[in-house]
């Protein structure tokens, strides 16, 4: 069977191919350039030149290494114009909303899973592969996806939106391992990304100032910074920058426990913020998930599985109700903390991840959260 593996200068990418050639795959790679790391476009479509740009090239020249080191054919595919209208402009949108996206969950939807599979299944292969750390158990038509057993790294949640069609053609060859096999394999066979810093957050926005990134793109309006009961804490620095739960970055001191961001008012350009991190505000019992994806068939209404509301939460026991226009109620058996809205809400029940969706209103009780 033939495999397309999207290699991308890492090191996970890496041991991914490697696993595959052992298990003796005909396997080739592809390296994906989503993004013009040369120039960024503003909102108007004009380029806006940065010194800190996005290390693609150096990525690209890694993947060569990796490939000529393994004796692997490397296909270079561009999907800057699918990134920019299916996750960069949902980024800005969102954005626009006072909401909290995240575009990697897209990515995965709409290039990883989508583009990079349809160009894959046009060169011939019979699945694609990826360095995430997931696993997949194909079984009589049905596809299962499992958490990845290094519990640091798994990245389901960030994969709990793609389709069972897209399952159904995917691979993830490093799932059972811990991250410390993963390099000392690619020391073992010497490659160039063994020992390479893992990248983190959004490729677009890399290494740089994420407020100076976004002023290039969404026109930022400074506001009031202010306590539920109306006292004022400061200024903000436009809606769009912060996210509920967010400690740093509000400039306010003082004695007491820290402050955190507890709500906003779009309309009014007020940031509401609060002392310490168990503040009531902070928590929620009652989520509703829109787009929700189910791998196979949907929980039974009523049944209690479990949720996760962030990336690096734990989860939370929680019991659905299904709504119309693809939407749950999640009630969750103990509030969960600095539940976002835009972010995503992954189910599980034990290893397995259900699928997933995203978080559109928050409540505690019958009251509806400033989020």
């Amino acid at each position: 069977m033939k495999v397309i593996v999207g290699l991308s200068g890492g090191v996970d990418s890496s041991v991914a191919l490697i696993n595959l050639l052992k298990e003796g795959y005909e396997v080739e790679a592809m390296f994906m350039r989503n993004w013009d790391s040369a120039t960024n476009n503003d909102i108007k479509g004009n380029p806006t030149l940065t010194d800190d740009v996005c290390p693609q090239e150096v990525d690209y020249q890694d993947a060569k290494k990796v490939a000529d080191a393994l004796g692997v054919k490397l296909h270079r595919v561009d999907f800057i114009d699918e990134y920019w209208n299916t996750v960069f402009k949902y980024f800005l949108d969102e954005y626009k909303k006072g909401r909290t996206p995240n575009p990697d969950i897209m990515c995965n939807k709409e290039i990883k899973f989508k583009a990079f599979l349809e160009h894959a299944m046009s060169l011939g292969a019979d699945f694609i592969a990826m360095g995430h750390y997931a696993r997949v158990i194909h079984d009589d038509g049905k596809h299962y996806m499992l958490r990845g057993l290094d519990e640091n790294k798994d990245q389901t949640y960030f994969l709990s939106q793609i389709s069972n069609s897209q399952l159904a053609k995917a691979l993830f060859p490093i799932g059972h391992m811990q991250k410390k096999e993963v390099r000392e394999v690619a020391e073992e066979y010497n490659l160039v990304t063994a020992k390479k810093k893992d990248s983190t957050g959004v490729c677009f926005i890399g290494e740089r100032n994420f407020k100076e990134f976004l002023k290039n793109y969404l026109p930022a309006k400074s506001g009031v910074m202010m306590t539920f009961d109306g006292r004022v804490m400061g200024t903000h620095d436009g809606i769009m920058y912060y996210t509920i739960g967010q400690r740093h970055g509000l400039g306010i001191g003082g004695d007491g426990e820290p402050w955190f961001v507890v709500g906003k008012d779009l309309q009014k350009n007020i940031l509401y913020v609060a002392q310490g991190q168990q503040n009531p505000l902070l928590y929620a019992n009652r989520v509703i998930v829109s787009n929700v994806n189910f791998f196979n068939e949907p929980p039974l209404e009523g049944a209690e599985i479990t949720a996760k509301f962030r990336y690096r939460s734990k989860d939370v026991p929680v019991i659905i109700h299904y709504l119309e226009d693809n939407k749950v109620e999640v009630h969750t058996l103990t509030p969960a903390w600095a539940v976002t809205p835009g972010q995503a809400c992954a189910f599980y029940d034990g290893m397995y991840c259900l699928g997933g969706g995203t978080i559109d209103e928050v409540y505690m009780d019958e009251e509806k959260r400033k989020y």
